[in-house]
């Protein structure tokens, strides 16, 4: 983190100082964190009250690893802390002083129904070349997440890239005053979190927030071929840049071509010039993701030749995003069960559509949540699309899948795990796809946990 003394924590965060510590002291180098178990010298440990745990229990362990202090909601005991009304607002307010702090720093930020971590990751890929880039650890994009990317931000920190998420109207435009973005990515509107939104307008409407939050000096990158995202554009203080392979689009893929593990190579299409690219990550889906990627990094001084580069050799970051691993038996297994909506659905079923394979696919789901009313309707429309792809084999997994009315259909991940384990054979693709508290990528990761040795598991050729 940018150091930062007590008293200064204190006085951003309207708290007041409690134990036997010298209001002076610094945090440095050590992390901002609220896990204790990752605290070390100079850091501060945020006690944060979740649902499972009251984080106030572990601040001890906390400063006996290291930490200045705690940020907390009550007086701990001889423990120095700085106490708050409101520990999560307070780490808010804590995060925006040190984007404050670092007037160098280039805030991007990407939202989206589907594709933030991925297009994250890519981007950060892309930036890292150029200068120092503080990006969030998996999917860090929410009220607490945020703040803790941001604290990682040092004065040599060039890039950060912010990833936000929604649950509601107004989270977004709460995270954008944590750390107000010069680039704004707004990648898709789809189905995610519906049955808490009540409809794709709603969501719209909260996506839109982030380009909303962009000043006139920056730049909003818009999704041409989503319709209600390029339609955010109307009213923009922002410049505006189409992305996409709609013939409007500014930065746009043209003579896309799929290799035999379903990844894209194409034609970058820019203002700048035109280059080709070929990505490492599988999935069709990926050509629009690095496509604002491209159009992010050449308004932040990346030069083409290094866009075009970078996107042709970032590998995949974080983990159960089309994480493609091929055994020593021939099986291939590709889990993408981090999350799961309707569109990422068609989307990786797409993509094992498209993986050249000597045997057969098969596409293992799980459920899909917070759909709200269309929910059954709309994971029965799941395997109906893979049916018409031509997927060979599909399992429905769960009582929540059961209404899927899949072909096959088991009871839980161990069923899933004996039954795979007896019918796959050399050449058979394997998709593992739910949403993350279905629990389908603990099945991936035990169908894969014999990887070849030389390839580390990730198929790169």
């Amino acid at each position: 983190m940018i150091p930062m003394r007590l008293s200064e924590i204190r006085d951003v965060t309207g708290g007041r100082i409690h134990g036997d510590v010298d209001p002076e002291t610094v945090v440095v180098d050590g992390p901002v964190t609220t896990d204790s178990r990752e605290c070390g010298p100079g850091g501060l440990y945020v006690a944060r009250v979740g649902e499972f745990a009251d984080g106030h229990t572990y601040a001890p362990a906390a400063v006996a690893a290291g930490a200045v202090a705690a940020l907390t909601s009550r007086p701990l005991d001889d423990l120095p802390c700085v106490v708050v009304d409101d520990v999560q607002l307070a780490f808010g307010l804590l995060a925006r002083a040190v984007v404050d702090r670092a007037p160098h720093l280039r805030v991007v930020a990407v939202t989206g129904s589907s594709g933030k971590t991925s297009t994250k990751d890519l981007l950060a890929s892309v930036l890292a070349p150029s200068g120092e880039t503080v990006a969030p650890v998996n999917s860090l994009n929410g009220e607490i997440g945020v703040p803790l990317t941001v604290c990682r931000v040092t004065p040599a920190t060039a890039f950060l890239v912010a990833e936000m998420g929604a649950r509601g109207v107004g989270h977004i435009a709460y995270l954008t005053s944590i750390a107000p973005p010069e680039v704004a990515i707004v990648l898709n509107v789809g189905s995610a979190h519906l049955g808490e939104f009540g409809s794709r307008e709603n969501i719209a409407t909260a996506k839109a927030e982030l380009p909303r939050a962009v000043g006139p000096g920056g730049l909003s990158i818009l999704n041409a071929d989503d319709p209600l995202v390029s339609a955010m554009a109307t009213g923009l203080a922002s410049r505006v840049v189409l992305v996409g392979r709609d013939p409007r689009a500014d930065v746009r893929a043209d003579d896309v071509e799929l290799d035999a593990r379903g990844r894209a190579a194409y034609t970058l299409m820019t203002p700048a010039g035109r280059r080709r690219v070929a990505l490492r990550q599988s999935g069709l889906h990926h050509v629009a993701n690095s496509l604002s990627v491209a159009a992010a990094a050449l308004e932040l001084g990346v030069e083409l030749d290094d866009v075009a580069e970078r996107l042709s050799t970032a590998l995949p970051v974080s983990r159960w995003r089309m994480e493609v691993t091929e055994r020593p038996d021939g099986v291939v297994i590709v889990n993408d069960a981090y999350n799961a909506n309707p569109e990422s659905m068609r989307a990786a079923l797409e993509a094992l559509a498209a993986i050249a394979t000597e045997g057969r696919r098969w596409a293992v789901l799980g459920s899909m949540l917070e759909l709200g009313d269309d929910s059954d309707d709309e994971h029965r429309a799941v395997v109906a699309y893979a049916a018409r792809l031509g997927i060979d084999e599909i399992v429905a997994v769960g009582e929540g899948a059961r209404v899927m009315d899949a072909p096959a259909w088991v009871p839980d991940i161990e069923a899933a795990f004996d039954r795979l384990e007896a019918t796959v054979r050399r050449g058979d693709v394997v998709l593992v796809k739910s949403s993350r508290d279905s629990g389908l990528r603990w099945l991936g990761d035990r169908l894969a946990q014999t990887a070849s040795p030389t390839t580390g598991g990730v198929v790169a050729q």
